[in-house]
């Protein structure tokens, strides 16, 4: 168990970087940092454009199924199922919408689609929606067909010389390869071409996922009227969602002085009174009894200290997150790694917000992950505050199921931030948090 906190290399007087070894070994980690994320955007990527490439499945079905409507239209059958288009169009949209959004900026949903033919040709949303659709049918199906084949083909071709002779004699050649392959060094001049299409897909992936999802996030974001109207029935209902985390948090505050510091405080005073009638009465036991009294009230005021960092933990507010985060990993009972850049300082709210999501995600990891270790990395990406929290466990966690997640996404929103978690059954499990700190 770590906790590690990036500094920011030293600067001479004379303005030059410090190049004595420290600065200079601080930079091998960061090159790691780098290349990892780099992979680890490519792979986003890949996952981004598969994703996009089953909405572009669905865009076309939809599509198809709108063309098959108008067709019938000239029999008279068309107008009977014209009404269920809006919807057919509305919920093929809300995939992407909901896909669109765990990328990235949260695209919010519409609802249902209007009822009637014309009363959808007459709602903007919908006319939109069209032209996605049919954009996402072509040019979306295109990159994500494109995608999938430059990285099927890219592993098979790398792997080609591992199992070429396993193929039949006549036909040795895999489908994109227009030379006959008859030796090994046939056999690796197909790994060189699928080489080459990896490299493709290193210098395309990203921006292949960009322009897949562009014509989404221009054509499916709400106008400017509805998006203030979602914006408002949003703040409303995480300002409720504040309100009851808060009153849940006093309830909570009020259980433990009542159930703990407060009964002790009254054996105090039960012992103390019974020690000062046993010396008024010279009786035996009095110092035990003063002995009991001391320890209860030790223990009383240990409550206490537990009730008060519970609300606000002192090394937050005197030393920071990174040291507070620090502080909870050494307690974690699963070992725990902490990786906090130079943050700087953001409002106590938000930095409370992060360290108490931390303390309920760890608590969570110890008690029904059976993780052998947890990562908790921060980072400042412009205005905003990224929190991620990982583990090696079974995965498998769910709001629906409890876990304290419903409250640490109440909390969050209330302060217009974003969890986003990922946990398929067998592991690991992600959880993302992003809260707004200034820029």
């Amino acid at each position: 168990m770590a906790a590690r906190q990036r500094k920011p290399a030293e600067t001479r007087r004379d303005g030059r970087q410090d190049d004595r070894p420290d600065a200079r070994t601080d930079a091998r980690p960061g090159g790691r940092r780098r290349v990892a994320a780099r992979a680890r955007d490519l792979f986003d990527a890949f996952e981004h454009l598969v994703g996009g490439l089953g909405t572009a499945l669905l865009a076309l079905a939809g599509l198809a199924w709108l063309v098959l409507v108008a067709l019938t239209c000239v029999i008279g059958l068309g107008l009977l199922l014209a009404p269920t288009v809006p919807r057919v169009v509305r919920s093929v949209a809300e995939r992407e919408r909901s896909r669109l959004s765990f990328w990235g900026p949260e695209i919010v949903g519409l609802g249902p689609a209007p009822a009637g033919v014309r009363a959808a040709l007459a709602d903007r949303a919908v006319r939109r929606e069209l032209c996605w659709l049919l954009v996402h049918a072509t040019l979306g199906l295109f990159l994500g067909l494109a995608a999938l084949t430059l990285v099927v083909d890219a592993v098979q071709d790398v792997t080609y010389p591992l199992w070429w002779r396993t193929l039949p004699v006549e036909d040795p050649a895999p489908t994109p390869v227009f030379w006959d392959v008859h030796d090994d060094a046939d056999a690796w001049a197909v790994a060189l071409l699928g080489v080459g299409l990896a490299v493709c897909f290193l210098a395309l992936g990203k921006g292949m996922a960009r322009l897949q999802a562009w014509p989404g996030r221009r054509l499916l974001a709400p106008t400017a009227d509805m998006d203030l109207s979602l914006r408002v029935a949003h703040l409303s209902a995480t300002r409720a969602a504040a309100l009851d985390a808060h009153a849940a948090e006093l309830r909570r505050i009020e259980r433990s002085l009542h159930d703990g510091a407060q009964n002790r405080l009254v054996a105090v005073t039960v012992l103390l009174g019974a020690a000062r009638r046993a010396l008024s009465q010279n009786r035996p036991g009095a110092e035990d009894m003063l002995e009991r009294a001391q320890e209860t009230a030790e223990q009383a005021l240990a409550e206490l200290r537990t009730v008060v960092r519970g609300i606000l933990p002192p090394v937050l507010a005197d030393r920071g997150l990174a040291d507070a985060l620090a502080g909870l990993a050494a307690n974690c009972a699963v070992p725990c790694r902490v990786d906090v850049d130079a943050l700087g300082r953001c409002a106590a709210s938000i930095e409370a917000t992060a360290y108490f999501v931390s303390a309920e995600a760890l608590t969570n990891i110890s008690r029904h992950s059976r993780a052998r270790h947890a990562t908790v990395t921060v980072r400042r990406e412009g205005g905003r505050l990224c929190l991620r929290i990982e583990d090696d466990g079974v995965g498998g966690a769910d709001e629906r199921h409890g876990s304290g997640l419903t409250g640490m996404r109440g909390r969050i929103e209330a302060h217009d931030g974003r969890l986003t978690l990922t946990s398929p059954p067998g592991g690991p499990t992600t959880v993302d948090v992003e809260l707004p700190c200034g820029s």
